[in-house]
């Protein structure tokens, strides 16, 4: 094992992945030399050429048209987005095309496509920059949409997803690229099995006083809040980390909520019709009986994303999942 950034990790990732599978190619703008604009597949064209390594045009539809293509001739595309509000140029691809093939053809024709997409803010960038479409996806049938957390998640995942027979939305923490932690040295998917399943959650922190539901970005902002709450005496928290947004893992949600009795969602999302407003009905149609408080949830406000001196009071932090986590203890 050693250290090494979530950016980094997914690079290793890839690596891997073309390591171990020739098919394996990526598209992108700026990808090659360049190394993609936050430097995620830095080296990778110069050690596995222009072949495989494809540095396109400014043109998102054709990039994913394009994967679409190579995936129908049997190889798997990983789609690098640059930005995840320039991922819709491409939705109808993804959507129309990507996500329905499959089911189309009856199961004949298969799209084993990456599409990887830095979203979130959290980088003083601004619209456009700093988005959180997942329920757009989500809400996708034929589409798996998962975000890791943790270096070693992104290292995994990446390969699960690339391995993955169905098209992946690969959602990456961007504000994270820079967050160190451990991954493993010299192994791959195709040497060894990955720790959790592509679609499984897991559980970041144990606690029995209330359940905070998070992913991607909003993970270290909870087990921060898992913390200061431990630290100062209100309660023990438990952080459920989704990782897979589709399919949820629903057991482990459904576990830990009967354990503790309270629910809280966080993500940066706009909350209005967003994936908490999904959890927080499963959750009270299912464990209703289990529960002590309302499901409450924390995320972004229903308004375009903030310029960036601001987006501190658009974004949730500490406080505000502490403000949540005060309320349903109240009850």
């Amino acid at each position: 094992m050693s250290q090494t950034s979530l950016g980094k990790a997914i690079n290793s990732g890839l690596r891997a992945a073309m390591d171990d599978d020739p098919k394996v190619v990526l598209l992108g703008e700026d990808i090659g030399a360049l190394g993609g604009v936050f430097r995620v597949t830095d080296g990778l064209q110069k050690d596995f050429g222009e072949d495989r390594v494809i540095d396109t045009p400014l043109a998102e539809s054709g990039i994913v048209g394009t994967a679409v293509g190579l995936a129908m001739r049997g190889y798997r595309p990983v789609v690098e987005i640059q930005f995840d509000g320039f991922v819709f140029p491409a939705f109808d691809q993804i959507v129309t095309q990507v996500a329905k093939m499959g089911n189309r053809s009856k199961g004949h024709v298969r799209l084993p496509i990456v599409i990887r997409i830095p979203f979130g803010g959290g980088i003083g960038a601004v619209e456009h920059h700093s988005e959180s479409p997942e329920s757009y996806f989500v809400h996708t049938a034929g589409l798996r949409v998962a975000s890791p957390a943790t270096p070693e998640d992104a290292f995994w995942m990446v390969q699960q997803a690339i391995a993955c027979p169905d098209p992946v939305v690969f959602l990456e923490p961007k504000r994270r690229y820079w967050d160190k932690g451990e991954v493993p040295d010299g192994v791959s998917l195709g040497s060894q099995e990955a720790p959790l399943r592509f679609d499984a959650a897991r559980v970041a922190r144990e606690g029995r006083d209330a359940t905070l539901l998070c992913y991607g970005p909003m993970v270290r902002t909870c087990l921060a809040a898992a913390e200061a709450a431990a630290e100062d005496g209100t309660a023990e928290l438990e952080v459920v980390d989704l990782r897979s947004l589709s399919p949820l893992d629903l057991p482990t949600v459904y576990d830990s909520v009967r354990r503790t009795g309270r629910a809280v969602v966080v993500h940066e999302a706009p909350l209005t019709l967003g994936l908490g407003a999904e959890l927080a009905a499963r959750i009270q149609e299912t464990c209703f009986y289990h529960l002590e408080a309302p499901v409450l949830r924390v995320g972004g406000f229903s308004a375009p994303y903030p310029a960036a001196k601001i987006e501190d009071e658009y974004l949730p932090d500490l406080d505000r999942v502490l403000d949540a986590v005060d309320r349903v203890l109240a009850h």
